[in-house]
Formats: C-alpha cells, sequence, structure tokens
C-alpha cells in the first residue's frame, strides 16, 4: 500500500484551514489537520485508492443525515487521493445547474471544477497541454527527428486516443484542433476548441468548423469524453481521477421524469465504472438515508437499488468500509469535544502565546461551549460541528489570542442569531436562538451541519 508522506504543518496549511473554520465553511485542503473519527476508514479506502492508481475503477456512495460531515469526509478522501497524484473534482448535483440526467451537463462542471496536485480548477488546460507533452517526449526518445516530430505525434495521438474514438471520435478531433490553432498561433481559437472539449456550450461555429467538430457535446457523447479525458489524465503522468457528485439527495425533490432520468443515468454510471470502461477513475456520490431508503430516491429504481444495497442492521463498529456504502453515524459528545480540541491545539501552535490559548480555552471550556451549541439547536447528538468550530474559532480563540485580558468565562456569552445558521440548523432549534452561557453543560451536542 503507498504511504501517504506526512509533513510537519506548514503556516500556511493552519492558516487557511483556521480561516475556513472562521467562516463556517469546510475547508479546501488541510482536512487531515482536522479529521477524527476517520482511521477506521482509511486502511479499506487507501486500498482502493491504490488499485486505480494502478488501472482500476471503484463507485462509492456515501450515506448521513444532512450535517454529518459528508462534505468534509469526500474532501478528506480527495486530499488523499492528491497525494497520490490523482486530478479531483467536486460536482454538486442541483436541478437548475446540475442536473444528474443531463450527463454532458455533469461532465462541464466536472471539467471546471478540475483540479491536480500543481494547478487549482480549472485544470484542464495545463492537464492537456502536458499531454501534448508527453506524446512529445515519447516521439522523440522513440528517436524522431525535429522534422518527423509533427507527423509523428500525429500517428502517437491517434494510437493513445484509438479505443476513445470508437465511443467519441470529435474527442481526438478536437485535440488535433486545438494542437493546430496553437501551432498556427491563433489563441483565440485554441481557447474556444479547449472551452468545446470541455463540454462548454454555444462554441463559436468558427472554432468549431476550424477543428472539424459539430454542434454541442450531448448526453451520450460525455461518457466519451470522460473515458477521453482520463486518457489524457494517465498519459500526462496522473494516477488517476476522483470525482465527487455531492447532494445526490436532491433528486427526490425534481419533478418524477427528470429523478427518474437522473436514476437511471446514475445506474448507467454505475455500470460502466463496474464494466472497466473507466480505468483510473474513482466515483463517490453522497446522499442522506432518505434518498438510499427512500420511496423517492434509489429505490424507486429496482435495478439501482440492487446495486447499492448494503447490510446496515448490525452495531456502526462493525460496518464494511470496503462495502459500496459507507455510513456516516456523525459526532457523539465526546468525538465533538475531542475535535474542538485539536483546533483549540492546531490555533495554539500559531499563535504567539499558545500555552495562553491552552490554559484559558481548556478542556472544560471546550466541553462546556459544545454542549451550549448542541442546545441551541435542539439537544440531538449526532452531526459535525460547523457552527461549534466557527463559534470556537471566531468568537473564543480570536479573541484571547488578541486581547491579553480577555476571559471566555467571563466576557463571552454564547448568542446564536437565525441569520448565521443554515436551513437545517434552523430546522433543528427547538426554540428561538437565545443568549446561552458557554460555561454550563445544559445541552449535548447535535445536528450542527458542516457542509456549507
Amino acid at each position: 500500500m503507498t504511504e501517504i508522506p506526512r509533513s510537519p504543518v506548514s503556516a500556511t496549511r493552519r492558516r487557511a484551514a483556521i480561516d475556513a473554520l472562521r467562516r463556517g465553511a469546510v475547508p479546501e485542503s488541510g482536512l487531515d489537520l482536522l479529521a477524527t473519527g476517520l482511521d477506521r476508514f482509511e486502511t479499506a479506502l487507501d486500498a482502493e485508492l491504490d488499485a486505480v492508481a494502478s488501472g482500476g475503477s471503484v463507485f462509492k456512495a456515501v450515506r448521513g443525515e444532512y450535517g454529518s460531515g459528508k462534505t468534509f469526509f469526500t474532501r478528506w478522501l480527495g486530499e488523499r487521493a492528491k497525494q497520490r497524484n490523482f486530478a479531483v473534482s467536486e460536482i454538486q448535483v442541483s436541478e437548475t445547474e446540475t442536473p444528474l440526467h443531463r450527463l454532458e451537463t455533469v461532465y462541464r462542471r466536472l471539467t471546471e471544477r478540475l483540479s491536480t496536485p500543481s494547478f487549482p480548477p480549472s485544470a484542464l488546460r495545463p492537464v492537456v497541454d502536458a499531454w501534448f507533452y508527453a506524446l512529445e517526449e515519447d516521439v522523440l526518445a522513440a528517436g524522431a527527428t525535429e522534422e518527423e516530430l509533427g507527423g509523428e505525434v500525429e500517428r502517437l495521438l491517434t494510437a493513445r486516443l484509438a479505443e476513445v474514438s470508437r465511443h467519441a471520435p470529435s474527442f481526438a478531433t478536437a485535440l488535433r484542433g486545438y494542437r493546430n490553432a496553437l501551432a498556427g498561433g491563433d489563441e483565440a481559437t485554441a481557447a474556444a476548441v479547449l472551452a468545446w472539449l470541455g463540454g462548454q456550450p454555444h462554441v463559436a461555429a468558427a472554432a468549431r468548423r476550424s477543428a472539424g467538430v459539430r454542434g454541442d457535446l450531448d448526453h451520450f457523447g460525455a461518457l466519451g469524453f470522460l473515458q477521453g479525458l482520463l486518457t489524457i489524465l494517465r498519459d500526462s503522468g496522473h494516477r488517476g481521477l476522483f470525482v465527487v457528485l455531492d447532494e445526490v439527495e436532491t433528486l427526490q425533490r425534481v419533478r418524477s421524469d427528470a429523478r427518474d432520468k437522473a436514476l437511471n443515468a446514475l445506474r448507467q454510471l454505475i455500470d460502466e465504472v463496474h464494466s472497466g470502461r473507466f480505468p483510473g477513475l474513482y466515483l463517490v456520490i453522497t446522499g442522506t438515508p432518505a434518498f438510499y431508503d427512500g420511496p423517492q430516491g434509489v429505490q424507486r429504481l429496482a435495478p439501482l437499488a440492487q446495486r447499492l444495497a448494503t447490510d446496515f442492521t448490525t452495531d456502526p463498529r462493525f460496518d464494511n468500509p470496503r462495502a459500496v456504502q459507507l455510513r456516516l453515524p456523525g459526532f457523539t459528545p465526546e468525538s465533538l469535544t475531542a475535535l474542538g480540541r485539536g483546533i483549540r491545539d492546531l490555533y495554539a501552535s500559531g499563535a504567539e502565546t499558545p500555552e495562553r490559548i491552552r490554559t484559558v480555552v481548556d478542556d472544560d471550556y471546550v466541553a462546556d461551549l459544545a454542549g451550549a451549541v448542541g442546545g441551541v439547536l435542539g439537544g440531538k447528538v449526532g452531526v459535525a460541528p460547523r457552527l461549534f468550530l466557527k463559534k470556537l474559532v471566531g468568537d473564543v480563540l480570536d479573541r484571547v489570542d488578541q486581547f491579553p485580558d480577555f476571559d471566555p468565562r467571563r466576557h463571552y456569552r454564547l448568542t446564536v442569531g437565525s441569520g448565521e445558521l443554515t436551513d437545517v440548523e434552523r430546522n433543528l432549534a427547538t426554540a428561538p436562538p437565545a443568549p446561552v452561557a458557554a460555561g454550563s453543560r445544559s445541552a449535548s451536542a447535535d445536528d450542527i451541519d458542516l457542509e456549507p
């Protein structure tokens, strides 16, 4: 199994993580600094990532209630994929922006959100440029002269994309058009052709004619383009592609005809992954238990329900992380407090007076604050601490760090306004938010949505 290097926490990673928590958001990176209770998944998931890096493909479904940390989990897993030199793309499924039954739109969002360890979104152009560079290097290594370079690269391009061209011949055609436009110094046409290759609609007709392609990408061509993208990623040095389709449960709220099409598209994607058509792809979806088990979700399409069936009747401690579905049980008061202590220590490690941070915001105070925030949100237990961490960092730790005489037990009372709650948090609140003393453990932590 590939060993993930453990590097010391840099000031940049620490600041990025703390800044995101201060905003009440899931950090884009540095998730390993915040991970609590995910060690039981590491061995199985690392083995799956290694299998994908070796040419396999994996589909995974993550289930959890609103706020149980699904976004955190997938970004944490995406970071582990990037450490193996995977490209990563996170897509939010929605009825208006990214309907799942329109795979051409899903592909377009994938390329827009595509990132690599070296490039932020959209990394499509750097990936394509690296691929052409790798082709030229391979041709020269085989003994071609400078005069022969263009023709030999063309032959190698055709050979590498032979399988892709069976399903989506226009993918290879667009790549040739992009290369030719660059060679001719026509940057505008090259950019337009690359946009078309990324699934963008309404590309100028002149650019499409120049590249020899027609129309826009459709539902059926999207899978062929995904296959082509995987080929390019592999040949340009990336070991795989990690893709997240987040909040798939939104399918339950769309029209029945669109919902049925989307569920069938999901079934088709799963079958294609398992058939081996997409070597190097790790595909993850996230959804609520109601989506997987309810009548308006997966159970509406029997073949899809069969593919995702997983036994969750046993004790969650014995859940199988190799199964097609993973269950995120959410936080307990103890694990929530442990996470808060970890964030406090991370914050302190970058403060000018770390001992003051740890002394003033001691373990008992962290537990008290966690209980107070949970009490505001209904007193249940089990979900991740978006609001708790936001309050801990922005209201408490920042003040302790900046004001030498600030004591949260004397100078701070937890106040939660409805405007700072997500819809889910607002629904969980059993009464209108009111000031709550952070020094009183009147309630346990619960249903605090870590997902923005």
